[in-house]
């Protein structure tokens, strides 16, 4: 099989217009094939492809796109789930087994056939890896050493899976959604094992899915390319091939749009979407994201560690500066974990750009004449212009910050081992499920180094035990109106004492040529859905 993807993607690879369509700087093409759509983002974030390790934004999109679930959100209804391989699903009275039904006659890109062994080896592999999506998994119980009998196959089209609590099904449904619970081919990944890896070297850079699109090559910081998966169950993609072309620069994406060697154009920053808005061959998509841009503070860091200095550093952001100009039309400010439109959202900015204030904190903490402190800042906009905007406000009250770019997987890697002082990126929510946020930002079960869960609290070092426990019993609470205060309240203190800034969340826009048809953007970072796409 691996002899006949690499002959496969050689061929591609040798196609003119795939050797046009990957140069890394914009030139005078012709317009892009009709069979093909062609996307620049940024996509420097990717460190794999393979589902049980995908932790990305970049990525998240790609298994969107070519790995299916049992369940999927409904992008037309955030409160729901729809059916993915599966057919239908059934709880137990005692709210601990979840039955599904897979639909008849599936198969992978492969052509091997999908069973619910098929994806009671997805989860097995997901939770025995314990990558960083595993939590997802991993907080109904699973352990390497029952997930073998809690998610299990009945038979070939039955999928079993037991919880450890009662938790409302809700949650349960939306986390299947995550790319983590993606299906995989375990025949096709048999062929691949080596040193009992459960196929993971060979995934993170090859495929074994049955989404819509196949992924046929990545060539990091460069080009990924997608192809029709012509054994899909659902709809066919209306196009050949969807292609990844790594951009960062807004202004050569718009001189790229603009001349027709790309058909879509994902990070233009507010100038150049101003410059394209009245180009007739040219149109604009957006749609509020589940993602939210912050600042986070390293608690191993003694300074960072005072309370008076976390309070100090969110009163040195000049939110109203940002928000007309970084993130004009592609955002708007919003302080708190949880993104508008998801249960318990709490609509509360009570910061604002006061270097008085900040300066009688950082005296209150035994730092009158301020300090020094690093910044890891990923080099793409809107977030090196917002870093570099922290580093003049920071400045005013004696705070010396040195940025230190880098791209998105030497700044994440850093972060991850919290080897930083600070942290400025973003976070998209894994599922539409409030719990989704609150687990990361509001909870840290075990602050040790080598803690099995590494969620943002433990990547900041924050030791939390009782605001812990709060998010613990938030997650338990039926009653939704019960459970949308719990969030609040879990949000007020992250809000007032936490080691996070959260700055704003994101209105994605998209910018595409005229001729290309139903590009629609969803409310996550996985649903930015290419298979509707087509081309007048």
């Amino acid at each position: 099989m691996i002899d006949l993807l690499n002959k496969r993607v050689r061929l591609l690879a040798t196609s003119a217009a795939l050797a046009l369509l990957v140069t890394a700087t914009p030139q005078a093409l012709a317009a892009t094939p009709p069979d093909t759509l062609v996307l620049a983002w940024a996509i420097d974030d990717i460190i794999s492809l393979d589902p049980a390790e995908a932790f990305e934004i970049s990525a998240g999109e790609i298994m969107g796109n070519t790995y299916d679930r049992l369940v999927r959100l409904d992008i037309n209804d955030t409160s729901k789930v729809t059916p993915g391989v599966a057919d239908s699903w059934t709880v137990s009275d005692d709210g601990l087994t979840y039955t599904f039904k897979l639909k008849p006659d599936l198969t992978f890109a492969s052509g091997n056939p999908i069973t619910a062994e098929d994806v009671a080896y997805s989860f097995e592999r997901a939770v025995k890896l314990d990558l960083t999506p595993a939590f997802i998994l991993t907080q109904f119980g699973l352990t390497k050493e029952n997930v073998t009998e809690k998610a299990k196959a009945a038979n070939p089209s039955t999928f079993v899976f037991t919880v450890d609590k009662p938790y409302a099904p809700s949650f349960v449904l939306n986390c299947l959604t995550a790319n983590v619970a993606s299906i995989v081919d375990k025949t096709l990944l048999q062929e691949h094992v080596a040193n009992d890896d459960f196929g993971h070297e060979w995934l993170k850079t090859n495929y074994a899915g049955s989404g819509p699109f196949k992924m046929m090559q990545w060539r990091a910081n460069e080009v990924l390319v997608l192809e029709r998966n012509d054994n899909y169950y659902g709809d066919k993609a209306k196009l050949k091939r969807a292609i990844y072309r790594h951009m960062k620069e807004s202004s050569g994406q718009r001189l790229a749009l603009e001349a027709g060697d790309i058909d879509v154009a994902r990070n233009l920053e507010p100038g150049d979407l101003e410059a394209v808005a009245d180009n007739a061959d040219i149109d604009t998509e957006s749609a509020p994201k589940g993602t939210v841009y912050y600042f986070s503070l390293n608690q191993k860091n003694e300074n960072l560690a005072k309370p008076e200095v976390r309070e100090a550093l969110k009163y040195l952001v000049d939110y109203e500066g940002i928000g007309s100009t970084f993130i004009k039309g592609i955002g708007e400010i919003h302080q708190t974990f949880l993104p508008k439109g998801m249960l318990g959202s709490l609509d509360s900015n009570p910061y604002s750009l006061d270097v008085d204030k900040a300066k009688e904190l950082l005296a209150k903490a035994g730092l009158p004449d301020g300090f020094s402190v690093t910044m890891d800042v990923r080099n793409t906009q809107p977030v090196t212009g917002i870093a570099e905007s922290l580093q003049q406000t920071f400045g005013q009250a004696g705070v010396e910050l040195e940025l230190i770019p880098g791209d998105g997987k030497q700044t994440l890697t850093k972060y991850r081992a919290r080897n930083h002082d600070i942290y400025i990126g973003q976070w998209g929510t894994d599922y539409w499920d409030p719990h989704s946020n609150a687990d990361t930002f509001a909870a840290n079960p075990d602050n040790a180094d080598d803690a099995a869960a590494k969620p943002l609290a433990w990547r900041n070092a924050w030791d939390i035990p009782e605001l812990t426990q709060k998010t613990a019993a938030a997650l338990l609470e039926r009653d939704e109106a019960k459970r949308a205060g719990m969030y609040e309240e879990i949000q007020k203190e992250v809000l007032d004492r936490g080691p996070f800034a959260i700055i704003f969340q994101q209105t994605e826009v998209a910018a595409h040529r005229a001729n290309v048809e139903n590009y629609k953007l969803g409310p996550s970072f996985d649903t930015n859905l290419l298979a509707p796409v087509s081309k007048e």
